[in-house]
């Protein structure tokens, strides 16, 4: 994704995204071509304080637009807008992180970046948090929609220079009466609403529920000889309540975010096929590291490649990551191999870092990882 800058030689292609599609949350839910017009022509979209761009994806399709204004400040303003047809996509929060990354890279030094969304508005509201930005004022009856003649409430999000160059979110902190500080070592991000479920081309990947336990349990037997290679838990021979005392506490993990266990299921027949996951989370970055593992009589079909490639772009998209990675013993090739198809990078071999399993040896460790 990337942002292409607006020229005045395409206006009729500004005024027909704008009057083709709907904004529910602004002043005019369906912008009339004179009001756009009229706002060229007085240099609403592009003069010394203003400019516009188009925001393209990786086919290079206009997916939306976003306007950034007060540019003559130190604390600019902006204004993003995504076509109807391609909201749901995490295009929203991609292009939000290349609206800071534009503004704070100017070489004149703006100190933060902010923008503001009717209290109700909830999907923009997710899209400030998954770029990281934090929230930082409820204005009471501060927005008036013409449509419906009424007031709503309003929310301001901004990101400051220092949080963006260190890749952190800085909680505001409410209770400052008494002058209150903040631990900057237990800053931590903004944690986004996380979708409990989602899809890949042949999978569905979800959170794991209690009644898995009976599945989850018939795979691990089934696959025992193979992952004892390479999983620690895996030996002693799990229990069938000791495998749904582990899926209450990856529930549990999961409601709390500390861990982000997915179960993985085809589509097509609803089969349970292996498990994957998010962890060793820390929120300040955001960072995750990925694990999976397969029932072997679905080994060969790219499903744990689809599952995983999938994932990681959960991470970068829903849950704002900056980095992922993979972590693997240095003869573990099946999930070397996996982690080099979906474009990982080695960044390193770890040498002597674990204990064998049959702990008779040392072993290394390769760590692969994506970069936002």
């Amino acid at each position: 994704m990337h942002l292409q800058e607006w020229t005045m030689e395409e206006q009729e292609q500004l005024i027909h995204f704008m009057t083709t599609n709907t904004w529910p949350y602004h002043g005019h839910s369906h912008q009339g071509r004179d009001i756009i017009e009229k706002a060229i022509e007085e240099g609403g979209y592009e003069s010394d304080e203003v400019k516009t761009f188009w925001v393209e994806n990786e086919d290079d399709e206009k997916v939306g637009i976003v306007k950034i204004y007060d540019l003559q400040d130190e604390i600019p303003l902006f204004d993003l807008r995504i076509a109807d047809q391609s909201r749901g996509f995490g295009y929203g929060p991609r292009a939000l992180r290349l609206v800071a990354k534009y503004v704070f890279n100017l070489k004149e030094r703006k100190i933060r970046l902010e923008g503001h969304t009717r209290q109700d508005n909830l999907a923009m509201r997710k899209t400030f948090e998954r770029a990281g930005f934090v929230k930082e004022a409820h204005l009471r009856n501060a927005w008036f929609s013409p449509k419906e003649n009424s007031y709503y409430d309003a929310v301001t999000y901004g990101i400051t220079r220092e949080d963006f160059d260190e890749g952190t979110t800085t909680p505001v902190v409410w209770e400052d009466g008494d002058k209150v500080g903040i631990d900057k070592s237990l800053s931590s991000s903004q944690i986004p609403n996380i979708s409990d479920a989602f899809e890949s081309e042949r999978l569905i990947i979800r959170a794991p529920k209690i009644e898995d336990g009976l599945d989850v349990w018939n795979s691990i037997q089934q696959s025992l000889p193979s992952l004892r290679v390479w999983m620690p838990w895996a030996t002693p021979e799990l229990k069938l309540h000791e495998t749904e005392e582990s899926l209450r506490q990856s529930i549990a993990d999961f409601i709390t975010r500390k861990d982000l266990r997915l179960h993985l299921y085809l589509k097509e027949t609803g089969e349970f096929i292996g498990s994957s996951g998010l962890h060793r989370i820390d929120w300040r970055v955001p960072k995750f590291e990925i694990g999976y593992w397969l029932d072997t009589k679905f080994e060969g079909q790219g499903y744990m490649t689809e599952a995983v490639d999938r994932i990681t772009q959960f991470a970068f998209e829903e849950l704002g990551a900056r980095r992922v990675e993979i972590r693997c013993d240095e003869e573990n090739h099946k999930s070397r191999l996996l982690a080099e198809r979906i474009n990982f990078e080695l960044e390193g071999i770890l040498k002597q870092d674990s204990v064998a399993l049959d702990g008779n040896s040392l072993r290394n460790t390769c760590i692969y990882a994506k970069i936002e």
